[in-house]
């Protein structure tokens, strides 16, 4: 039996309302993805253009047989492998799954998140739940239940806390192009995991106006401070007033110490990537009038931390 705060999120989701909740990637805005009325509340709330498709998220492999029309063997292999986790695979969609959450496109974005609370919460559903990130577009994703709170207070009926995210980053989004597997958006699973199951594939992370998976705006993920990821951090040495600096593992000799932040000493890119929006969440409370970022080493889960920096700043890159 569902606890109590479940069983109200399950009522409020069978009564067109919007829900946020919880996954080991970032906090999301549910609703039942045959809701016309709740979708609507999404868009709305969020302020997000209808242009950009929303994730659909089930509690059982199973359920992607009534949702796509075609499971190329390559995508079925990935799901099986990174089931439940941060995985999206963009498939053909089924009649059952409505337009209004692909942008009118023929591709739909499904994933399983690897988060008890909502996994529960799925499986006790009838319906898929559609889950954007629970923050308004374009700004930095919500890892913590206060994020989201701080973000829209009464306006969400319901947040189900289920503490702050394990992983931080939004999913690796994937799909098929000429019989390739493709990566749309990079996150926690990297191309190399992806390769070792599935052979060579392309990276496709440019910002069009057709936006086949959300996060592939040049814009995204953005702090309201100003941001920029620079190549070499000497430059601001002697222009470093009201300056943050965000850093993967070393503070820098030559800049004032007490605005530094290391996202992991350990020089482990998980967990600078779990720590992420979290320290960008606060460096936006500060006062700052630019936030610096050290480019991080394009490897592995550095290349998902890398596009997001990319994007919290605009594509604005210095030397």
């Amino acid at each position: 039996m569902p606890s109590a705060q479940l069983q109200q999120a399950i009522e409020l989701l069978r009564n067109d309302n919007v829900v946020c909740v919880p996954t080991e990637t970032v906090y999301g805005l549910a609703a039942s993805m045959y809701s016309e009325k709740a979708i609507e509340k999404i868009y709305t709330i969020k302020g997000r253009p209808r242009s950009n498709p929303l994730i659909v998220h089930i509690g059982r492999i199973q359920d992607l047989q009534t949702l796509c029309s075609d499971l190329p063997a390559p995508l079925q292999r990935l799901a099986e492998r990174f089931w439940p986790g941060p995985l999206t695979i963009l498939v053909e969609k089924s009649d059952q799954v409505p337009l209004s959450i692909t942008a009118g496109g023929t591709r739909v974005g499904i994933r399983m998140p690897n988060h008890p609370l909502t996994l529960e919460l799925l499986k006790a559903l009838p319906f898929p739940l559609v889950a954007p990130s629970a923050n308004p577009y374009n700004a930095i994703s919500p890892t913590t239940a206060k994020h989201v709170e701080d973000y829209f207070g009464s306006a969400i009926p319901l947040i189900l806390d289920g503490g702050p995210c394990e992983q931080g980053l939004e999913s690796t989004v994937v799909g098929i192009e000429n019989e390739q597997v493709v990566i749309y958006r990079q996150g926690m699973i990297t191309a190399e995991q992806i390769e070792s199951l599935v052979g060579p594939i392309v990276v496709k992370n440019e910002a069009g106006e057709k936006q086949v998976a959300p996060g592939m705006t040049l814009k995204h993920y953005s702090p309201k401070t100003p941001t920029i990821v620079c190549e070499h951090l000497e430059q601001f040495k002697e222009d470093s007033a009201g300056k943050a600096f965000l850093l993967f593992s070393k503070k820098h000799p030559e800049l004032p110490q007490a605005h530094q932040y290391v996202l992991s000493e350990k020089e482990d890119l998980s967990e600078a990537a779990a720590r992420l929006y979290q320290v960008l969440h606060e460096l936006d409370e500060r006062s700052y009038n630019q936030i610096v970022c050290e480019r991080f080493p394009d490897i592995g889960i550095g290349r998902a931390i890398n596009d997001r920096l990319l994007r919290a700043g605009g594509g604005v890159v210095t030397q």
